[in-house]
C-alpha cells in the first residue's frame, strides 16, 4: 500500500505502523505468528514511520505480544465457545482471516473507515481468506451508524465475539462508555476482546510519541484509574486478564532493559506485584 509522507501521524497512520512490526515479527525465526501480508500492506510508509518514531523499535514488544494473546484468545473461544460470527472494530490492516486458521464458516466482519477498507481491499485483491469475509466502511465514531453496524453483524449469529485492538486508548471515556453501551445492547455479542492502558503507561505514551501526532487527530486518552473495572456497569465482565509485562517476559520479548527488571524482581514477585496491580495494563477477554 503506498500513501503519501506526511511531517506528522494521523491515528490511521498506526495501523500501518503497527503492520510493520507484524511484518518485522513475521520474519524472526522464533516468530510468534506469521503474517505474510503485514509487510505488504504496510508498504514504505510503514518503515518510514519506524524511522521517524521516537525509540519505535524498543516498543515493538507490547504490542506483538499483544497481538499474539489476542490470536491465543479468539481461537480458545471459537473452540470452547462456538463463535459464530466476530466483528474486528478498527480492523485497519489486521490479517487475521487470512493468516489465521479458522472455521470456514465463521462470518468475520471488519469494520474500519471507508477509505482503509478501500485500499486494504486492494492490496489483498486475489487473497482468499479461510472464513466468510466481510469488509464494511463505516465511522465508529457516529453512535448511529455504529448502531447500525452491531445490528447488521449481529443479524449474523447467534454467538458473537467484538474486537477492538489498539482502538480504546485514542477514545475518551465517555465515547468508551457509548461504544460499551451499544456492544451489550446486542444480544448476539457475548465477548469482547480489547487492551486497556493504565494512567502511568499513558503518560508514558504520551511522553514519548504525542507530538508524533497531528494536531487535530485524537491522541491517547483512555486509560482508567480502575481499570478492567471500568467496563463492569455496562455489562462486561472481566473472564481473562493477560498483563502486558508477563507476556513479554513469557514470550521472551521484554525491552533492551527489561533484564533490570528480572535481575531485581524473581518471577514469584513479578507475578505477585502484577496481581497486586490488578487488570490496569494488557489484554482483557470480557464476556456477559
Amino acid at each position: 500500500m503506498t500513501r503519501t509522507p506526511c511531517t506528522s501521524i494521523s491515528v490511521s497512520d498506526t495501523a500501518t505502523w503497527v503492520a510493520m512490526y507484524r511484518a518485522i515479527e513475521s520474519e524472526r525465526p522464533d516468530a510468534l505468528f506469521h503474517d505474510p501480508y503485514a509487510r505488504r500492506l504496510a508498504g514504505e510508509q510503514g518503515e518510514e514511520l519506524l524511522r521517524r518514531m521516537p525509540q519505535a523499535r524498543q516498543y515493538a514488544g507490547p504490542m506483538i505480544v499483544r497481538t499474539a494473546a489476542m490470536d491465543e484468545l479468539i481461537e480458545e473461544l471459537i473452540e470452547r465457545e462456538g463463535i459464530d460470527v466476530v466483528v474486528n472494530l478498527a480492523a485497519g490492516l489486521d490479517a487475521r482471516p487470512y493468516r489465521m486458521q479458522l472455521p470456514g464458516n465463521l462470518q468475520w466482519v471488519e469494520a474500519d473507515f471507508p477509505r482503509m477498507i478501500e485500499e486494504k481491499s486492494k492490496a489483498l485483491a486475489g487473497e482468499t481468506p479461510h472464513c466468510q469475509l466481510e469488509r464494511i466502511g463505516v465511522d465508529l465514531a457516529d453512535r448511529a451508524a455504529r448502531r447500525a453496524l452491531f445490528d447488521r453483524v449481529g443479524a449474523m449469529g447467534t454467538n458473537g465475539l467484538a474486537i477492538s485492538e489498539g482502538l480504546l486508548v485514542y477514545l475518551s471515556s465517555a465515547h468508551v462508555t457509548e461504544l460499551a453501551q451499544d456492544l451489550a445492547a446486542q444480544p448476539t455479542f457475548r465477548f469482547w476482546i480489547t487492551d486497556i492502558a493504565s494512567p502511568l503507561v499513558l503518560k508514558m505514551m504520551k511522553r514519548t510519541w504525542s507530538r508524533q501526532f497531528a494536531a487535530d487527530s485524537t491522541s491517547f486518552q483512555f486509560a482508567p484509574k480502575e481499570g478492567a473495572a471500568f467496563f463492569a456497569p455496562y455489562g462486561w465482565h472481566l473472564e481473562r486478564y493477560r498483563s502486558v509485562f508477563l507476556d513479554l517476559s513469557r514470550y521472551h520479548r521484554e525491552p533492551s532493559m527489561m533484564w533490570l527488571w528480572r535481575l531485581f524482581f524473581p518471577r514469584w514477585a513479578r507475578h505477585e506485584i502484577n496481581k497486586r496491580m490488578g487488570p490496569m495494563t494488557g489484554t482483557l477477554l470480557l464476556s456477559r
